[in-house]
């Protein structure tokens, strides 16, 4: 039996800009949710021709709450609402997976290639790990790696897509936005989920070996808030320090500290 992993975000869907495009509950975001839904859609079928039998996915942007269950495949598991685990985006990843895909993500708060740009929360002017800029993408990978599972596709906004290929040598993206101030050019809609179902069924049937990334044997953290006032509570967790009044620094040798900091602190 073959296991694919899917965590799906919703700011690196195609033709998103706005956060009210984002949020449930309002007229502008159920096309975008319907969106992202397809483009979810797309990569299950990619994997289902390409021989794997099981398929979890993560609704990993804000309430988890986000993809229509029922425009899936019928043979998908879907993980909705948060368990509040360290894990988060990530949580249902473990060993007996056989790969990961990230839809529907953005670049890293800092960065100019998605008029989303963030990095975990709105209140994050830079969030630095061992001096890298840090997407979610990146933090995600690590929880991967973490369990030994490659990493096979991403698909997002361009900036994104040339930083992830950076990290992981193998990886298969597929780009459908180019951020430009705050307004963003896209591919058509259907043509990306078109591309997503091919490039998943091929990155799938390919050899993962060059899609693992280099988990760092200690973590250096760096993360500079917009709001003064949430530096001085984060530096209250066990371990971190102020270094300056925006900006509060964590160190560790084990990834799951990494992940408990950035639970409890950010």
């Amino acid at each position: 039996m073959k296991k694919l992993f899917i965590s799906a975000d919703i700011e690196g869907t195609c033709g998103i800009v706005d956060w009210q495009e984002t949020e449930v509950g309002n007229a502008y975001s159920d096309y975008f949710r319907n969106q992202m839904t397809a483009e979810v859609a797309a990569v299950c079928r990619g994997a289902l021709k390409a021989g794997f039998d099981e398929i979890v996915i993560k609704d990993a942007h804000d309430s988890a709450r986000n993809l229509y269950p029922d425009k899936l495949p019928k043979e998908v598991k879907i993980i909705r609402s948060w368990s509040r685990d360290p894990f988060s985006m990530m949580t249902g990843i473990d060993e007996s997976f056989d790969a990961v895909i990230f839809t529907g993500y953005h670049n890293a708060a800092g960065t100019g290639s998605n008029p989303l740009s963030h990095t975990m929360t709105g209140n994050i002017y830079s969030y630095k790990i061992n001096g890298l800029t840090t997407s979610e993408f990146l933090m995600n990978s690590y929880i991967a790696e973490y369990f030994g599972v490659p990493v096979a596709m991403l698909t997002g906004d361009k900036g994104l897509c040339l930083a992830a290929k950076e990290h992981i040598s193998g990886l298969t993206t597929v780009p459908v936005s180019e951020g430009r101030g705050n307004c963003s050019l896209s591919i058509h809609p259907q043509k990306a989920c078109e591309l997503m179902e091919e490039a998943a069924e091929k990155a799938l049937n390919g050899d993962l070996k060059d899609c693992h990334i280099t988990l760092p044997k200690e973590f250096e953290v760096e993360v500079a808030f917009k709001r003064h006032q949430s530096a001085y509570r984060a530096s209250f967790y066990p371990g971190a320090y102020q270094i300056d009044a925006n900006t509060v620094g964590f160190k560790c040798k084990d990834y799951m500290d990494f992940l408990k900091f950035e639970m409890f602190a950010v």
